[in-house]
Parts: structure tokens; sequence; C-alpha cells
């Protein structure tokens, strides 16, 4: 098993370096076809591993497998009304807002990895902490659904005081670059200060996430790799959907739908076994009613002024 583990790590930052080094190396602005193109080819990767997974193991681990990474990709979404508001907020240049979300994947990686280990090791060592995360998944959809998504205050961000007291940063983005040598002295750019709040928000993101797909399964593997996906194809999705996001204005109620939904299921899950199969319909089910109320009954005009 260990074998699968290496490979797949081997995998994922080969992907990350292909992309960086070689696709773009040089930044520019990410368009849509460019995008489309890129999410399409990460979805694809995906059902390619689900299959390799049906053939290696089981139609069971498969379809945990794709229920995972319909959920997590889903919950994504919501991470990229976030990172439009951190963006605007601190005025990145559109070329350099890969390189930030590059790093910030592979921040996430990390974060995400650590915190799988823990809560498989501990939901196998305690089993009531299950319970405890049931009961967090459908608090946190019910704060989702009255709040209305998730928020971010970029300037009451504790990293972002903590890097400007003992960092000195200068006042415009040099390149893409996250430190400079001006007369000796290195500084940071603007772009590390978007960079720590991205990475700190994606820890309160996995706060909601990880339980989630905890819910479906508690084999590490399929848990890692369906959150894996889901992150790696996170960036092309940003610059694919980014202009479109405001138009799917019942998506985050659909979320919270989700949320609840996979904390009934771990809150029931010693007394009512859900298939996964359902649990997979049930997901897709509800992300595509949200979004087909979000076209039916778009916002008011007036109100996205």
């Amino acid at each position: 098993m260990l074998y699968f583990w290496i490979l797949f790590n081997l995998f994922a930052l080969g992907m990350l370096v292909l992309d960086l080094k070689v696709f773009h190396r040089s930044g520019h602005v990410v368009r849509f076809r460019e995008a489309l193109g890129w999410s399409a080819m990460y979805v694809a990767l995906a059902l390619l591993f689900a299959g390799g997974l049906y053939v290696w193991q089981d139609r069971q681990s498969s379809l945990e497998f794709l229920a995972g990474y319909v959920l997590e990709l889903s919950l994504s979404i919501d991470n990229l009304f976030v990172f439009l508001v951190i963006f605007k907020y601190f005025s990145v240049p559109e070329e350099q807002q890969h390189r930030v979300l590059f790093w910030g994947i592979i921040g996430a990686l990390v974060m995400r990895g650590i915190f799988i280990a823990a809560g498989v090791g501990l939901i196998h060592r305690f089993h009531w902490i299950l319970y405890a995360f049931g009961a967090l998944l459908v608090y946190s959809g019910i704060q989702l659904a009255l709040s209305g998504g998730h928020s971010v205050n970029p300037a009451k961000n504790p990293v972002v005081k903590l890097v400007r007291r003992f960092i000195a940063v200068t006042p415009d983005y040099r390149h893409g670059k996250f430190f400079v040598r001006d007369n000796g002295v290195r500084s940071a750019t603007p772009l590390l200060i978007v960079l720590a709040v991205i990475e700190t928000s994606d820890v309160l993101f996995a706060v909601d996430s990880i339980p989630a797909i905890l819910a479906i399964t508690l084999n590490a593997f399929i848990v890692y790799t369906s959150n894996v996906f889901a992150i790696l194809g996170l960036r092309s999705l940003y610059f694919a959907v980014s202009g479109l996001m405001k138009l799917f204005r019942f998506l985050h109620y659909g979320l919270a739908v989700v949320l609840m939904l996979v904390g009934c299921k771990m809150l029931l899950s010693n007394f009512f076994k859900v298939p996964i199969h359902i649990t997979l319909a049930a997901i897709a089910g509800v992300l595509l009613i949200a979004i087909a109320l979000s076209i039916a009954f778009p916002e008011p005009a007036e109100s996205k002024t």
C-alpha cells in the first residue's frame, strides 16, 4: 500500500511542476478557454483514477472515491468566492493570481494530509468523535445557509498582522515575486501577504471538508486522493468560473444541504447504513437543483450593483 501512496504523491507533484514550470512558466492572464481545458483534464484524470480503483480494488472503493471527489469539489467552489474577495481586496494583478494559487495549493495539500491522518486516526481510536464530526457538519450547514456563504476579512487576519509586524513589505507587486532585495534589505511583497491569507483561509475550509469526506469513507487513501484531485483542479476551476460565480445565487444553499446530509449520515452511521451510490446521487442531485434554480431565478439586476 505504501507503494501506491508514493506513486500517487509523485503524480500529484509532477502535475503541479508541469503546470508551473512548463505551461505557466511566464506569468500571464489565464483565459476562460485555457482554464476550461485544464479543468476538463483534471476531471478526466479523476474519472480515470476511479476506473483504476474499480480494477485494482472494487466497485465500492471506486464509488467512494467518486462521491468524495464530487463532495470535495463542490465544497471547494465555496473557496472560490473567498479567493475572489481576497484578490479584489489586495488588488492582485490577474497575471500573478495563478502563481499565488499554485503555492496555496501546495500548502493545502500538506495541511489536508495532516488533517486526514489525524481525523482517521482519531475516529479509529475514539469512535464517539464520529458523532462530534457529524454534529459539526450539521451546524456548519445551518450556519452556511443562514450566513449566505463563508466570509473573510483580510484586514483582520492575524497572520497578515504578524507578517507585517516582523517583515518589511513593499508597497507594490514585483512581477510575481514573494521576496525582493532593495539596497541590501530583504523585503516581502504584498503577494506573500495574499498567500498567507489564502493558506489560513484553507484551514477554515478544511474544518468542514475533511469531516464531510470522512462521513463517506474512512479509507485514508481514498479520502486523501479525492481531496488531492479536487484541490488540483481548484486553481483551473477558479479561472474558468470566476466570472460566472455570481450567477449561482442558490449554490451556497445547496452546499449547506450537502453538509447537513453528510452530517446526518455520519450521526446515523451506527444505526442505518446509506449505500454509497445513494450518497453520490444525493450530493449530485442537490447541487444540480441549486444550479438549476440559480439559472431559472437569477439575481435581480438592482441587487448586483
